[in-house]
Parts: structure tokens; C-alpha cells; sequence
């Protein structure tokens, strides 16, 4: 019975190990190529960010304040300085979230970090890096709108 215990033990151990540390790669677009391209970037830095993920699900998640003409951009990648680069299709926005409120002509995106990827960060002794919001940089390709006329 206690080998038994045991070989559960270590099984289960294992499993939580190999789900923490087994890579995600569903990124809905390449970060690498945009980051090579010459494409003129917008940077925005978070103006909150939340780091609780042993509160559950979507409690590591960044809030950012966007000027409205990148509403409708294809995607941005989010990148946490020293821990990663994500990038992602927009899915949302809103003008409230958590005690902050976009100032007319912009709007707020919330980025939510996978609690597994928030969890092995932390392990790695991250933690203070992904809980400073200076850290958090959402990126997106220069809207045309923004764009100044050369020559």
C-alpha cells in the first residue's frame, strides 16, 4: 500500500511538472517575424498589472491604455520584459476595468497570462519582474491613421 502511495505520488508530481514546464505555442500570429520586420511599432506600457494567480484562473493579467485608432489593428504582441513575448489578435476592450477608466479617445485592453505560464515564472523567481507594470509593454504595427507622410 505504501509503494502504491508513493508511485501515485511521484506520478502526479511528474504530471504537474510536465503541464508547468511543456511549452505553449498558440499564438495566434509570429512575434519573431514582426519584431525582424521594418514595420514602424506603437508601444503602450500597463497602467496596472495583477499578479494573484493562487486566486484561480485570470488573475495575472495586464490593463492598458490604447489610443482608440488601434481598435481594429490585426494583432499585438505582449511581452513581459525577461519572461516572454505573446502575440495575439485583439478580442475586447472597454472603457472600465478594476478602478481605471479610459480618458476620451482611448480605450482599455486587459491581457490575460496563463496561470500555468504566471505559476512556472514565479518557480523561476519572477515574481517581482512579473509584477512590475513598468515590465509590461503591449506592442502593435503603426496604424496608417498615425503614420507620418514622407518627403
Amino acid at each position: 500500500m505504501r509503494h502504491q502511495f508513493t508511485f501515485i505520488l511521484i506520478l502526479l508530481l511528474s504530471l504537474s511538472i510536465i503541464t508547468l514546464w511543456w511549452p505553449i505555442n498558440d499564438s495566434d500570429c509570429n512575434s519573431e517575424a514582426f519584431w525582424a520586420s521594418k514595420t514602424q511599432k506603437f508601444q503602450v506600457q500597463a497602467t496596472k498589472v495583477v499578479v494573484q494567480p493562487w486566486h484561480g484562473k485570470h488573475q495575472v493579467y495586464g490593463i492598458f491604455i490604447v489610443p482608440n485608432e488601434y481598435k481594429q489593428t490585426p494583432f499585438f504582441v505582449l511581452t513581459v520584459k525577461g519572461a516572454s513575448n505573446h502575440c495575439s489578435r485583439p478580442f475586447g476592450y472597454s472603457q472600465n476595468f478594476d478602478d481605471i477608466s479610459a480618458e476620451p479617445g482611448t480605450h482599455l485592453v486587459r491581457y490575460f497570462v496563463r496561470t500555468r505560464i504566471a505559476l512556472r515564472l514565479i518557480l523561476q523567481g519572477l515574481y517581482f519582474q512579473l509584477n512590475d507594470k513598468q515590465n509590461w509593454t503591449l506592442t502593435f504595427p503603426r496604424s496608417k491613421s498615425s503614420q507620418i507622410p514622407l518627403g
